[in-house]
């Protein structure tokens, strides 16, 4: 059980500094990501709205005070990054950085549902 609980903190650690910083980049360089979003033809008034539910999702993730709310906030998470990875790769972008944020969320939602029920 510690060594569960051990994976399961550190990549939900690990995935929450990932989605923080994007929401971060998307905040502070608001510009610059619109430029991304419209290189993968995504609509661009998205970006704010997509910063304030990284971080809400975050807390959500943290906090788990909701079940429902914990899994709406993986499901967000896990169809954002699914969708990251493909815009990337469609436009032959390095995923390794996705793939790797894919795996911290996929250890963070089952190793908690072992560790924190």
């Amino acid at each position: 059980m510690k060594l569960q609980k051990i994976i399961y903190w550190v990549a939900t650690l690990l995935f929450c500094a990932v989605m923080l910083y994007s929401a971060s980049m998307y905040f502070s360089n608001t510009e610059m990501v619109k430029g991304f979003f419209e290189r993968f033809n995504y609509p661009t008034y998205i970006v704010i709205p997509l910063a304030v539910a990284k971080v809400l999702g975050v807390i959500m993730v943290i906090w788990r005070k909701s079940k429902w709310l914990t899994e709406w906030a993986y499901a967000g998470f896990f169809f954002d990054v699914v969708l990251a990875f493909f815009a990337h790769q469609m436009l032959g972008d390095d995923v390794t950085f996705t793939l790797a944020t894919l795996v911290f969320l996929l250890l963070s939602y089952f190793f908690g549902k072992e560790v924190r029920s």
